[in-house]
């Protein structure tokens, strides 16, 4: 009975590092060819290579926005959002699933106690005294994967939970990237705000310079009226980025898991086009969440390949009692021992063909998560591309803009001055401050488009989550 028992133990040690190694081997992350993944570079003349350079893949998010009151709310959303405590849980479900596919190569115990107590009646109807018999067995139970079905399981479990950490990550470039379009759109607003009470004002004074001349007969009532028609347009205007103003504010709110209020935030002039050039390596890309994700995904199909392959092979399980027990007599020796090893091993033969259907299906899965992967990746440097072209392009528009809003802004300050002098007319008026009213509107989109331009390269290089 011993040497029997020594030698299961032997075959059931010999079994479990089979499984600890498995039979197949470990998945392995396709190589992709990324020469010119992003394209041609950023000219030489642009103002955008003129900028300090850096490695993408090796900066934060504060690297991108620098506005202190801007990494305040990011941190607060960050803390408090309820999608990110989602993604977080996911993570923790996907972490305990993996701790428990690695207990897997352990036997699983069990203690089932029994007692019962019993008495017997004779033909003569007499009784006997109580019988009192018990058993405590502690039972084992451990499935052994020949074929490294554990080995499998657990890796499979690796890559679920691998997901869930690119899928929080992506929640959280996701809130940090919703956050700062919010605070970008309400600094447009309050600068076109500000641009609209500017021009208001100045619109009224040329009203009221021109009302001051039709009273004195220099002037016809009609450019009165033509005057006082477009200053009621700005001031319409005036009120409706107020509301504008209050709704940003209200989605702000949300995103912080907050009730409505004012949000802080700095200056138009505090915002600054992208601070730095970027050196786009492989790497970074391979790091964005979409890409981890997808190669993560890649990973689990490629082990439901490997447990549909293993199902072929035959699965060895070991059972055993070992306890104490009266046997239902008298407790004449209470540490009687019970001990039972049962051993089997199970070889599919025959299954109606669902075996082989199933590794079909599977490798068919891992066929399409592959083609995924490589357009994921490919997706991910003509984004890359189409950012830095959008960065470059805000930044020097940007240059121009300036210089139109000077010629415009003298263009305005002459025409008015000749309209006082009577030796301009109201049209010549009308057409400068509509003219400098619309480019420093556009100059304004201009330079939040460079924001935006600047958040969607955020996006595009990773997240930069850390």
């Amino acid at each position: 009975m011993k040497i029997a028992i020594n030698k299961i133990c032997i075959l059931c040690a010999v079994l479990s590092i089979l499984s600890s190694c498995g039979v197949y081997k470990k998945y392995q992350t396709p190589e992709v060819s990324t020469d010119h993944l992003t394209g041609d570079s950023i000219p030489a003349d642009s103002i955008t290579a003129q900028l300090p350079q850096i490695q993408a893949d090796s900066i934060s998010w504060r690297d991108f926005f620098t506005d202190p009151l801007l990494q305040n709310l990011i941190d607060s959303a960050l803390a408090r959002n309820t999608d990110m405590r989602s993604a977080q849980l996911t993570l923790d479900k996907a972490q305990a699933s993996l701790k428990a596919a690695k207990l897997a190569y352990l036997p699983s115990l069990s203690l089932n106690p029994q007692a019962s107590i019993s008495t017997t009646v004779g033909t003569d109807g007499s009784t006997s005294g109580l019988s009192h018999s018990y058993n405590i067995p502690l039972q084992l139970d451990w499935n052994i994967g020949i074929s490294g079905s554990v080995t499998v399981n657990k890796r499979k479990a690796q890559s679920v939970k691998e997901q869930a950490e690119a899928q929080r990550d992506a929640m959280k470039a996701n809130v940090i990237s919703t956050v700062a379009q919010l605070y970008y759109e309400l600094l447009l607003l309050d600068r076109q705000l500000e641009i609209l009470l500017s021009t208001d004002s100045l619109w009224d004074i040329s009203l009221e310079t021109e009302r001051a001349l039709w009273e004195n007969g220099q002037a016809y009532s009609t450019a009165v009226n033509q005057l006082e028609s477009s200053n009621l347009s700005v001031k319409m205007q005036i009120i409706e980025t107020k509301r504008s103003i209050r709704n940003i504010e209200n989605s702000m709110c949300k995103v912080l898991l907050m009730t409505p209020r004012p949000i802080e935030r700095g200056t138009w002039d505090d915002l600054q086009l992208a601070p730095f050039n970027f050196e786009v390596s492989a790497t970074a890309l391979l790091n964005r969440p979409d890409v981890r994700l997808a190669d993560r995904s890649l990973a689990e199909a490629f082990y439901n390949t490997a447990a549909a392959r293993a199902a072929f092979f035959p699965s060895f399980s070991l059972q055993g009692i070992l306890g104490w027990t009266n046997n239902g007599g008298i407790i004449a020796d209470p540490g009687a021992l019970l001990l039972q090893l049962l051993a089997s091993l199970t070889q599919p033969i025959f299954a109606q063909g669902k075996l082989r259907a199933a590794l079909k299906i599977a490798k068919y899965g891992q066929e399409d998560q592959l083609n995924q992967y490589v357009q994921t990746i490919i997706n991910a440097g003509n984004q890359v591309n189409e950012c830095l072209a959008d960065c470059s392009v805000a930044r020097d528009k940007d240059i121009l803009y300036q210089r139109q809003l000077e010629v415009l802004q003298d263009a305005y300050d002459g025409t008015h001055t000749l309209m006082n002098n009577g030796k301009a007319s109201y049209l010549e008026v009308l057409t400068a401050q509509e003219s400098l009213l619309s480019a420093q509107l556009d100059a304004a989109e201009n330079k939040y488009n460079a924001a935006i331009a600047l958040i969607s390269l955020y996006i595009a290089l990773g997240g930069a989550t850390k």
